[in-house]
């Protein structure tokens, strides 16, 4: 049973969200049902948006780990194609440099790994990891901003579809995430045990 982690809010800071919800992001990734039962959510949606290409991210610790699914996503065609972010500076928006599991990688910003790789995608559809989310489909993230402004630059002729993936012991409840002038909602986010479509989604 989900907790009912939101009461009202409004009335705590996103840097108090983040310290209460981590703990239970950090949970839920532990537990290997909850993985299984959400890379099964992840494949069927996709399989719904049928991309050609997929932005994703690399696991930091309490996010889902979405390699071994795109490993098998890239395996079923030749054409697709994956891509990690890569910071050419810090605050600057993200690009997407080719991924394949045998990829040469290096240190990048943050000592999170990227692609050795310049081949640059401008992915049709993003996974975006959530520290939370609301019922509007507005995410929690860490706070440094750089999927908003990615997106705010985005450099191919449509945004793409982006899909948060989160745990439902971080999905708020009641009421909605305070909002600021850059924030987008999401497209979609998937959890273990649903997959929450949002206003964006159903009119693509």
């Amino acid at each position: 049973m989900n907790p009912r982690i939101a009461r009202n809010p409004h009335a705590e800071s996103k840097k108090d969200w983040r310290a209460r919800l981590l703990p239970r992001r950090i949970e839920a990734a532990s537990d290997v049902a909850i993985g299984e039962a959400l890379t099964v959510r992840l494949d069927a949606l996709v399989a719904q948006f049928a991309p050609d290409s997929i932005g994703f991210y690399w696991p930091l610790r309490g996010e889902f780990d979405a390699r071994p699914w795109l490993a098998a996503w890239l395996a079923a065609d030749p054409s697709r194609r994956a891509a990690l972010p890569a910071i050419a500076e810090r605050h600057a928006p993200l690009a997407f440099h080719a991924w394949t599991p045998d990829a040469p990688m290096r240190e990048g910003h943050h000592g999170i790994p990227e692609p050795a790789s310049q081949d640059v995608i401008v992915p049709d559809l993003l996974l975006v990891p959530c520290v939370g989310f609301d019922r509007e489909g507005y995410r929690l993230g860490y706070g440094g901003g750089y999927y908003d402004r990615t997106l705010a630059a985005w450099p191919g002729g449509a945004l793409p579809v982006t899909v948060g993936i989160a745990y439902e012991a971080c999905r708020i409840d009641d009421g909605v995430l305070a909002r600021e002038a850059h924030d987008l909602p999401l497209d979609a986010v998937v959890t273990e045990a649903a997959t929450h479509l949002c206003a964006r989604a159903r009119v693509r």
